[in-house]
């Protein structure tokens, strides 16, 4: 029961926080519907749910930074109320990432990340939505995912979360549309 009333507090608290995009994370929402736009694509409809595995993910990469020689980017701490999920480059562990979103929220089906990092010398500069944008522009996997290309071509994307912290960006895709959605 108490796993239960801390699990609905967290969730209670995230969604406070998660209605609210924070400038530049609302920045990197529209410039991505842009650049979709600029492909011929529709819109992709803000997602409460999935930005709040967005925000939470990047605080998470952050503060606990579970990224290491093996864990790549898409990985979780086990400093949080989540299942630790170490995401190797071999896509082995896929299925502890796509199912953060039904875990952290009520989203009803798999999200799909794509994320980023930033570092400089000077501690202030921090990820910026440009930044981001066009790090995934580069990255042809990344990029694929954005614009509904190779393995993603037969995809609709029904809903979308952002999440900008310090040094990290990540965007959460999913299939499903959420019930839990404003902007």
């Amino acid at each position: 029961m108490k796993q239960l009333f801390t699990a609905l507090t967290i969730l209670l608290c995230s969604f406070s926080q998660a209605q609210n995009l924070s400038k530049e994370e609302q920045k990197l929402y529209d410039l991505v519907m842009e650049y979709r736009s600029e492909k011929g694509l529709p819109e992709i409809p803000y997602s409460a749910s999935l930005t709040i595995v967005a925000q939470m993910h990047v605080k998470d990469l952050q503060d606990n930074d579970p990224v290491t020689d093996e864990c790549n980017l898409h990985s979780w701490s086990d400093k949080g109320n989540w299942t630790p999920c170490c995401y190797t480059d071999d896509h082995a562990e896929s299925e502890c990432m796509w199912s953060k979103p039904a875990e952290l929220t009520n989203y009803k089906g798999n999200g799909y990340e794509i994320a980023c990092a930033y570092w400089s010398s000077d501690e202030s500069i921090v990820m910026t939505a440009e930044q981001a944008l066009s790090q995934w522009k580069k990255s042809s996997g990344h990029n694929a995912v954005i614009i509904n290309k190779s393995i993603w071509k037969n995809t609709t994307w029904k809903a979308i979360g952002i999440g900008i912290y310090k040094n990290y960006a990540v965007i959460w895709f999913g299939e499903e549309q959420d019930d839990n959605t404003n902007n």
